[in-house]
């Protein structure tokens, strides 16, 4: 028998309650009847996962997606900062203190809120699933959520992850010990090696990938697919109840969404061009 966790997205919890709140409401999970075709019905509150026509995540497929020469560099500055390893039952989420830096986005500045993980990736590329998937939650001040995501196979380890192993490994023991929504002090973390320029992104509008699956949330999925160990996936499930160590909802219908593509080469020839036009 499945057993159900009370679960919210980490990045809702984290805006809408205080860092000591208890917390209250309708469980959901990955399989079953609490499973990602039932968010709908689990709560009024969750309609749009059923509902909605801007849901995440989606397939990115080559022939749905457009070049689009406006489209700029990916510009994110993050800084070292203190960081707090979090066991959010449904995935384990690292919540950062103030002064971790932005992205910006169509000439929005998103503040870097916090980073989770999903096993395996939600996101699809062509068509392949990847072994996981990390989402780095921004919010902008007035409120609107931008999410930069990396898709990862099985290779070599992940040097980001590498620095957090033994903070994973001590909230693993904390839920063994009774404690499902443990919070481990990480102190402060190098962001370095998750700011590196990427040639090429997807970019899309959707929604959050868990209850209550608000809309509008702009998505930047990074077509560079990076690495991680088997045992760094294991390390990152670890913590998590059966139940969640698969959490990734299924792939939504584009219902028409246009999906564009920024590729440094492409549109570094596509800008001189138009220069040149002009001249």
């Amino acid at each position: 028998m499945m057993i159900t966790k009370l679960c919210f997205f980490a990045m809702v919890l984290l805006f809408i309650a205080p860092a000591n709140a208890q917390t209250q409401g309708v469980g959901f999970g990955y399989v079953g009847k609490d499973g990602p075709y039932r968010w709908g019905y689990l709560n009024p509150n969750y309609t749009k996962c059923s509902v909605g026509k801007l849901q995440s995540p989606i397939d990115i497929r080559r022939r749905q997606t457009f070049l689009n020469s406006g489209l700029e560099s990916l510009h994110r500055d993050y800084y070292t900062t203190n960081a707090t390893l979090v066991n959010h039952v449904c995935n384990v989420a690292m919540l950062f203190g103030e002064g971790a830096g932005d992205v910006v986005i169509d000439n929005k500045n998103y503040t870097l809120k916090q980073m989770h993980w999903h096993t395996p990736s939600e996101h699809h590329l062509h068509g392949v699933q990847y072994a996981a998937e990390l989402h780095m939650v921004h919010q902008a001040k007035d409120g609107s959520f931008a999410v930069v995501a990396s898709v990862f196979k099985v290779g070599s380890e992940d040097p980001f992850l590498s620095q957090m192993k033994d903070k994973l490994v001590k909230l693993k023991e904390e839920r063994l010990k009774g404690n499902q929504t443990a919070q481990v002090e990480v102190g402060k973390i190098n962001t370095r090696h998750i700011e590196r320029k990427t040639r090429k992104y997807y970019r899309y509008v959707g929604s959050l990938t868990t209850p209550p699956c608000s809309e509008n949330v702009s998505w930047t999925i990074l077509g560079k697919v990076r690495s991680m160990s088997k045992e760094q996936i294991e390390v990152l499930r670890s913590p998590l109840d059966i139940s969640y160590k698969y959490n990734a909802r299924p792939c939504q219908p584009l219902n028409g969404r246009r999906v564009e593509m920024f590729h440094e080469l492409v549109n570094k020839k596509e800008t001189g061009n138009k220069k040149k036009k002009t001249n």
